[in-house]
């Protein structure tokens, strides 16, 4: 089975080196697949600090791993020449967290589509790069007479955010790594621009990785998320299960904090969970085993030892917690395949 893009038991340490002697382990061990004949989007959440973004910029070739590799159809971003690292460039785009860092002021927002037209060399006249300029921002769910000829500043952040839509989408990629992509913008735009991410998996075959601190549009527009904690793989799997019958204490603590409409009721009673998450310093003190073991109320002395593997408590789920040492030990690789199949 052709993966077309794969992280293979990835690790990422920060410091450590001859004058900083302390290290972060931001990224530690995690595996995740997209298949390339089945377009899929892939959640991955977590709270502040659990390496969402170091994951994001791993995949990209952004910055290398310390450890495992990141392959796009087979071949490691390590061993690319210039020829395949272009290919990789133009078939896995980005979309970031704040778009207006991504724009130049004193230049009109036309300068962010027509700087990959030409540098990819997608048309071969002024009037075929407008025609598909315009096109991109048709997708993206944007009037090109609206947009173009702008400055940044007379946008609205939700049409900025939408520019960047359509400047991937000039690329023709097969991936796109969506980083917070909605969380600069007003509530009122996030169901628009989430809407236009899920038509592009739907009718142009794109597949995303969806990386947000947000369950609730997790659950909306992914079809199998990854929850991380402290760069590691609390539990991963179908969303549908994962978020409606969470099992890492973890999982359970953040779909605890979904809102709903009645102020007076929240997702599941986890107030033992939540009462050792608010102790101060809790969540970032150094541990060993489980990382999670210093918030966790059904802690275990093998908790503090050794941190859990993986186990397969169905099909198309696995959780790194020793609640569920019953269950086969899976590895991180094996079953981000199986979610990709």
């Amino acid at each position: 089975m052709t993966q077309l893009l794969e992280a293979q038991n990835i690790t990422r340490i920060f410091g450590g080196g001859v004058l900083n002697k302390h290290h972060t382990v931001a990224v530690d061990e995690v595996s995740l697949a997209i298949h390339e004949d089945k377009p899929t989007i892939t959640a991955v959440a977590g709270e502040s600090g659990s390496g969402k973004t170091t994951l994001a910029r791993l995949l990209l070739g952004m910055i290398r791993p310390t450890s495992g590799s990141i392959r796009f159809r087979g071949q490691a971003l390590s061993t690319m020449d210039r020829q395949a690292r272009r290919a990789f460039r133009r078939q896995v785009q980005a979309i970031f967290q704040d778009p207006f860092e991504v724009y130049n002021p004193f230049y009109k927002v036309d300068q962010v589509l027509t700087t990959p037209v030409h540098k990819f060399r997608l048309a071969a006249s002024r009037a075929e790069a407008q025609q598909r300029i315009e096109e991109s921002l048709q997708m993206a769910g944007l009037r090109p007479e609206e947009t173009l000829g702008r400055y940044p500043h007379q946008l609205s952040g939700g049409q900025r955010q939408r520019i960047m839509v359509a400047r991937a989408l000039l690329l023709n990629p097969k991936i796109i790594l969506a980083d917070e992509p909605v969380s600069m913008v007003d509530a009122s735009l996030r169901a628009t621009i989430l809407e236009s991410l899920v038509r592009l998996k739907r009718e142009l075959g794109i597949s995303l990785v969806y990386i947000t601190h947000d369950l609730t549009t997790a659950y909306q527009i992914s079809e199998n998320i990854y929850i991380l904690y402290r760069g590691s793989v609390a539990e991963v799997g179908n969303v549908e299960r994962v978020i409606k019958e969470p099992q890492h204490p973890y999982t359970r603590l953040l779909v605890s904090s979904i809102p709903l409409p009645d102020p007076d009721i929240r997702w599941g009673q986890e107030t033992d969970i939540e009462s050792k998450a608010s102790t101060a310093g809790a969540a970032r003190a150094e541990v060993q085993g489980c990382k999670f073991s210093n918030r966790c109320p059904f802690v275990m002395a093998e908790c503090r030892q050794k941190a859990p593997p993986l186990y397969q408590t169905n099909d198309d789920r696995a959780v790194a917690c020793y609640l569920y040492k019953e269950a086969p030990v899976v590895s991180g690789q094996a079953i981000a395949e199986h979610l990709a199949a």
